[in-house]
């Protein structure tokens, strides 16, 4: 009987097909979406994409079902990807799926795709670790990994860590909007006329992600104005700022202009500047380097996520499609018996003992 009622409690469960996280649609995904995270894939939850490619291209129409993959574009764009080396058939897979990058632990830059690296430790507690994150050098991307849980047991974060960072003058950036970013920076065009400067951003020759690009301004003329090309006033930067965002501010000797794909500033100067230099900033608004938390095997994002509501952190987000545990068929009919067998199980033990009380008393 023991036995009996030991085997619904013991019973495995099946994984079946696949589930859906719809937290991705619903509430936190548009709400992560707004304050400037990234969506990119990691593959289905069990399978490795070096074995089952066509999961690279599935994980990238599961994903668009739900939510596009950034504020500046729709599709999908960076991969998580298992080991330190890919092989040429997973490759051709990733960029076929239109993947542009790939991370964390490969040892050498596949062609064709942009590799991004850990390097900034994790965020779990008693494992991050601060000190490796004082010393990033300047102009570099931290990528910091976290995962939220690890079969049923949750990680918890490390709150001193999570709070330093985000005091720390630091761009809090993505995978994505870092490689776009750089990207941007080399189809500015200036036009420099008596005291104006044109400043334009084409746009990409391909792909749908329209990231701003900055750049660095000096002159030896004050400057008096920054419109955009239909003399309305451009949009302008604290040095608090640290999510990307379109706009100018004021810098000893010049300005830092941040401007969207597409658009055209116009900057004024008091006179005719006979010095004029203008470079590219690899950090948005002049920050010392930028940090990305890497949200890796995020099969449920409100449990990914949960922690961070109101952290000013960015995270890139390597979405992995659930498995959908199924029911296990067994179960039910094992529970029917049990509730079967138990009632007569008993009556037949009261009986058995009124038979052995009766036999006594005679």
């Amino acid at each position: 009987m023991v036995a009996l009622l030991a085997i619904p409690t013991t019973a495995p469960a099946v994984v079946g097909e696949w589930g859906d996280d719809n937290w991705l649609r619903n509430i936190i995904g548009p709400e992560r979406l707004a304050h400037g995270d990234e969506f990119g894939c990691h593959g289905y939850e069990g399978l490795d994409i070096r074995e089952e490619d066509w999961v690279v291209q599935d994980c990238s129409s599961y994903l668009t079902e739900f939510t596009n993959a950034s504020r500046w574009g729709t599709h999908p764009i960076s991969f998580g990807v298992p080991g330190e080396q890919l092989d040429a058939s997973t490759i051709a897979a990733l960029i076929s799926a239109r993947f542009e990058i790939v991370g964390d632990m490969l040892t050498e830059q596949p062609e064709g795709l942009t590799s991004v690296v850990r390097n900034g430790g994790s965020l779990e507690l008693g494992i991050a670790d601060q000190y490796l994150l004082e010393s990033a050098e300047e102009d570099s991307l931290v990528s910091i990994y976290w995962k939220a849980r690890v079969e049923d047991l949750k990680l918890r974060e490390d709150k001193d860590v999570i709070s330093w960072l985000e005091q720390q003058d630091v761009w809090f950036t993505t995978w994505g909007e870092w490689v776009k970013h750089a990207e941007a920076n080399s189809r500015f065009t200036t036009t420099h006329e008596g005291g104006m400067l044109s400043v334009e951003l084409a746009l990409p020759v391909s792909g749908d992600w329209l990231v701003p690009g900055s750049i660095d301004i000096q002159s030896d003329s004050p400057i008096t104005s920054v419109t955009r090309f239909d003399d309305t006033p451009f949009p302008e930067l604290n040095a608090s700022d640290k999510v990307l965002r379109e706009g100018w501010r004021s810098v000893e000797g010049g300005i830092l202009l941040t401007l969207s794909a597409g658009n055209t500033a116009k900057v004024s100067f008091e006179s005719e500047p006979t010095r004029l230099d203008i470079q590219p900033l690899t950090t948005f608004n002049g920050l010392h380097h930028a940090i990305t938390v890497v949200g890796h095997h995020t099969t449920n994002l409100f449990h990914w996520s949960s922690d961070f509501h109101d952290s000013d952190l960015v995270f890139t987000w390597l979405i992995e499609r659930p498995a959908e545990i199924e029911m296990n068929w067994a179960l039910p009919v094992i529970a029917i018996c049990v509730l079967v067998a138990t009632p007569v199980t008993i009556r037949w033990l009261v009986n058995r003992d009124r038979t052995m009380r009766d036999a006594e008393e005679r």
